[in-house]
């Protein structure tokens, strides 16, 4: 399946709500630290609720770990700077969805990381900053899981 990566997550409940999905769609989550939250946190519990059992949820120290222990073929980059959409992509299986902090998104220097394949955009209405991390993954997710003709899904 799809592996999700968030970069630096700052908000308990935004992390929780991925394990929940993650948990329901078959894909990884993948943590880069350093974490704006302890994974224990109340918060973070709650926003999973009780599928932290069924999800994959993997923490990296760093982004270079990251890339050792996932071995990326292809990684999509998500960032207001960008040109192309994320509808536009053709993914496959073992793609790697990567997202930054809160409030910032990803840094000039990730996203030059050279194992950065494209860097994709989720649109919105001029004006607006961004979308919330966990619902900007699940719009992706899905996408992804859609083209892949939601497999396992019952």
């Amino acid at each position: 399946m799809f592996k999700v990566m968030f970069n630096s997550p700052r908000i308990a409940p935004n992390t929780g709500n991925a394990i929940r999905m993650v948990a329901a769609t078959g894909c990884e989550l993948h943590l880069v630290e350093p974490l704006g939250f302890d994974l224990s946190e109340p918060k973070l519990r709650r926003a999973g609720l009780d599928y932290h059992d069924l999800a994959s949820v993997t923490v990296h120290p760093d982004l270079a770990t990251a890339w050792t222990v996932v071995r990326p073929a292809r990684v999509f980059a998500f960032t207001a700077h960008a040109d192309s959409f994320f509808g536009d992509v053709d993914y496959v299986p073992g793609d790697v969805l990567l997202f930054g902090p809160e409030p910032t998104g990803l840094d000039a220097d990730t996203l030059a990381d050279p194992h950065v394949t494209q860097r994709v955009r989720i649109p919105m209405l001029a004006g607006r900053r961004s979308l919330n991390l966990s619902n900007a993954a699940a719009v992706v997710v899905y996408e992804a899981w859609r083209q892949q003709g939601f497999a396992g899904a019952v």
